[in-house]
This record gives structure tokens, C-alpha cells and sequence, in this order.
């Protein structure tokens, strides 16, 4: 199998196709027909990636664009754009299967998610849904109903995405669209693209509306995008969040924060443990590439964060709040669901009343708690998963696959449950392993961190500068 797209293969990012579309030297159609002929190659990953392709309609969308730019008629800047959405995501006319087998027997939607509507009016074309952990409830990416898209690196090995967003990383990173739309909630669009190699963004969670999308949980459940770099990351927020008004053109990429006096914390509490070789190799790399930049890093304790294990022994906010939207269906088709699914599912049953009404607690006083330590610095800084990508076989065992999946979710999980904006940057060499870097910025902070962002990435990126953007 093939690792990665061939170089003339090559579909650039979001801002790269803009400016190929505008100037004339691509049209829409021939965008949309590159994607279709990855997704429908036999040799590729386009059948574990998409659970539905929307050919037809996608390329009457292109031909529509292609004519309107030919009279000359102004469009919105992202007009023509391909992009992948989640099987979270109500599409009106279809149902919405959220990677299950059992909500396939739901009605179809009334109408388009509120992200989606708001994607098709900024004129980017949705091409498809992609395939993702049943109901969203794994950092790992594996699905037993529709089978698991495989990561890029080692392909031959069989190594897994990522997840919950699985498919959304790997239709960016084998080009079959520009850029990806997938839900976190615990690290589920940063992970993929941690273990994948590209950019996934975890908004402040009141940004982006919810309407439309299948929850997990409905206290931690955010929208991001999926996008080879960061700038692309942060225009389709601007669509995702209301920021972009439609038929305005795309505003400029992120300006870099200032490296120079750019204080990071990197807490020694709880995200260092376990870190296997090669990531803490790479984290030791970046650290003294930032250190010479003149960025400060701090590191410190974060005591606020060794509560959390404790906190979530009874399963936490997803457990619950899934078991509440699907405890009948577990209960009763309960065969019917990827096993390991339902065990996370069910172990809500097990919380009462004043289980809950303390996590809502125990969150509120960690959200003040860790408002305090992290104040003084501009972000923190972390590995987004403490491991490279395993392979399929290694997770075999019901043990192995809960161990790996917890340690997975632990780092950007925190994000979550804290109320931030979160951020995962590849940070490995080329021919490495994909290592992801993970930055948290304040509740409401995300402008800031796309800037900080911005500014690590031409640093500790350097394959991407130029060549996605």
C-alpha cells in the first residue's frame, strides 16, 4: 500500500487552493475530481475514510462555481473548496449515523448542522462524511462496523489514525480534502492529528454552535477543524464560529506572536509520565530550539492536574451524559455496538445523582484553581499524546486497547475539562514519527493562540513553511 499521496499528487492547503482557484489556474470541478479520484482508488484509504461521498452533488456545486467565476460574478473567497465533515454531522435528507450501525435506523435530519450550513454558505463544497470511533467515544480511531482508515507513516505496519476524528485526519493527509470538520471532547480532532501529522484545533467550546451534531457529551463536546497548518486551522474556525461573513473575503492568515519573551509553561505534574523515546526526544528538541528562539519556558508544577484521575474514576462527564442520550439503546441493542463502546457507555449507569452534581463541582473549583498557575504565562505546553501512533495489532486485548486508549486521552482531555482552547502542532522531522505538540490557552483565548501557534509552527515546522501553506 502506499504511504502518502505522490508529490504530484500534491493538494494544497486551504489558502494555497484559494489563491489557484482565483487566479484561474484551477478550476473547482478539476479540485473536486483530484479528491474523488483519491477517494474512489482502490490502492487507498478513500473506502475506510468516507462512510458517504456526496460525488454528484459535489460536482454540481464545482460546475455552478466554475460557470459564476467565469461571468465574472464576485464569490465568497473559500467558493470551490472541498471539505470533509464528520458522521456526526447533520446533513439535511440523510441520516446522521454518528459511526453506528444502531442510529442508522433513526429519521433522516430536517436540515443541515449549523457548522454545515455555514461551510456551504462560505461556498466551501462538502464532498463527503468520514468514518470515526462509534459515537465519538475512543482517542484511537478503530471501528469494527466500517473498518479503520490507516495512518500514513508506516502504512504497511498498519499503524492507527487517531481518533475519535479518524477519517477527518485522513482525508487531509491523503489530499482527499482540503481540510476536515470533526468534533473533541476529549481530544478527538488533536489526537488524529497528533499521531498523523497535521494541525487539529480544539476551539473554547461556546464558539462554535452544536446544533445539528450528534453529542457524546454535552458538557465537553466542542467543533474544530483538521487542516494541513495552522493558518488553514484558523480560517475554517472563522467559518466554524461565526467570523467570517458571508460573501466577505478570507481574512489574512494569523500574524506569529513575538517569540522573544513568550512565556510557556510546560507543567511537570501528570502530562510527563510515560512519555515513550521518541516523543520525549522530540519534546526535548523543541524545547531547546524555543529556549535559543528566546521563548521562557517555565517548568513548573501544575498540583491541580493529579485530581484529575480521581475525578474521572466513576467514568466523568462522558460516561454519564452518553449513558443519558444512549443507555436505552445500550441496554436493550446492545450487541449491536462496538463492544468496547458500549462498556464505556454503560459504566455511566453507575453514576447517581450526587456523582454528577460533584464532577460539576469538583470542575468549577479546577477551572479557578488552574486559572490561577497558568495566568501569569501567555500558554502551556505539552506532548499531545505520550506515545507515536500504535499499531492495530498492538491493541488486540481489551487491556491493552483501554490502557492505551486512557494514556492517549489523558493530555488533551484536559483542555476539555478546564473550559480552553487547545491546539496540536507536528513538531517530528521529516521521515519520523508524527509527534504532536500540544498548546492550551485561556478560555476564550483562541485568536492568541493561533498566533502563538503561528509562530512555533515556522519554528519547529519547518517542512510545512511555504510548502502548505
Amino acid at each position: 500500500m502506499r504511504a502518502m499521496p505522490e508529490p504530484s499528487e500534491t493538494l494544497p492547503g486551504v489558502y494555497g487552493t484559494m489563491g489557484e482557484l482565483a487566479s484561474g489556474r484551477l478550476r473547482a470541478r478539476e479540485l473536486v475530481e483530484r479528491c474523488l479520484q483519491r477517494i474512489e482508488d482502490p490502492a487507498g484509504q478513500g473506502r475506510a475514510t468516507f462512510l458517504e461521498v456526496f460525488a454528484q452533488q459535489a460536482r454540481a456545486e464545482a460546475d455552478a462555481i466554475d460557470a459564476l467565476r467565469a461571468r465574472g460574478v464576485v464569490l465568497p473567497a473559500l467558493a470551490g473548496i472541498p471539505i470533509s465533515v464528520k458522521d456526526l454531522f447533520d446533513v439535511a435528507g440523510l441520516i446522521t449515523g454518528a459511526g453506528s450501525k444502531v442510529l442508522r435506523s433513526r429519521t433522516p435530519a430536517v436540515r443541515d448542522a449549523a457548522v454545515v450550513a455555514r461551510l456551504r454558505a462560505a461556498g466551501l463544497i462538502v464532498i463527503g462524511r468520514t468514518n470515526m470511533t462509534e459515537l465519538a467515544y475512543s482517542g484511537l480511531g478503530l471501528n469494527p462496523h466500517y473498518g479503520t482508515p490507516l495512518n500514513p507513516f508506516e502504512r504497511d505496519i498498519g499503524r492507527i489514525p487517531g481518533g475519535s476524528s479518524s477519517g477527518a485526519a485522513i482525508s487531509v493527509t491523503d489530499r482527499m480534502a482540503a481540510a476536515a470538520i470533526g468534533t473533541d471532547t476529549g481530544g478527538s480532532c488533536r489526537l488524529p492529528a497528533a499521531f498523523t501529522g497535521i494541525v487539529g484545533f480544539k476551539p473554547t467550546a461556546g464558539r462554535v454552535p452544536r446544533d445539528g451534531v450528534v453529542p457524546l457529551s454535552t458538557t465537553l463536546d466542542s467543533v474544530g477543524p483538521l487542516a494541513q497548518d495552522v493558518a488553514d486551522c484558523a480560517l475554517i474556525d472563522a467559518v466554524l464560529s461565526g467570523g467570517l461573513a458571508q460573501g466577505a473575503g478570507a481574512p489574512p492568515a494569523p500574524e506569529p506572536f513575538p517569540l522573544r519573551g513568550l512565556r510557556l509553561l510546560v507543567p511537570r505534574t501528570y502530562v510527563l509520565d510515560d512519555l515513550d523515546a521518541q516523543v520525549a526526544g522530540v519534546l526535548d528538541r523543541c524545547s531547546s530550539t524555543l529556549s535559543r528562539a528566546g521563548v521562557l519556558l517555565a517548568s513548573a508544577p501544575f498540583p491541580e492536574l493529579a485530581r484529575l484521575p480521581a475525578i474521572h474514576s466513576k467514568g466523568g462527564f462522558s460516561a454519564a451524559e452518553s449513558y443519558a442520550e444512549y443507555g436505552e439503546l445500550v441496554d436493550s441493542r446492545g450487541r449491536e455496538f462496538d463492544p468496547r463502546v458500549a462498556t464505556r457507555i454503560s459504566k455511566g449507569r453507575e453514576q447517581t445523582a450526587a456523582d454528577y452534581l460533584q464532577l460539576i463541582s469538583a470542575r468549577a473549583e479546577l477551572i479557578r484553581a488552574a486559572r490561577t498557575v497558568t495566568t501569569p504565562y501567555d500558554a502551556v505546553m505539552m506532548p499531545t499524546a505520550p506515545f507515536i501512533a500504535p499499531a492495530l495489532r498492538e491493541l488486540a486485548e481489551d487491556a491493552a486497547y483501554y490502557r492505551v486508549n486512557a494514556l492517549a486521552l489523558r493530555n488533551p482531555a484536559i483542555a476539555n475539562f478546564l473550559d480552553r482552547c487547545a491546539i496540536s502542532l507536528p513538531v517530528h522531522r521529516a521521515g519520523e514519527a508524527p509527534v504532536g505538540l500540544m498548546l492550551m490557552g485561556e478560555h476564550g483565548g483562541d485568536a492568541k493562540l493561533f498566533a502563538i501557534a503561528r509562530a512555533l509552527e515556522a519554528l519547529l515546522s519547518p517542512r510545512l513553511a511555504g510548502a502548505l501553506s
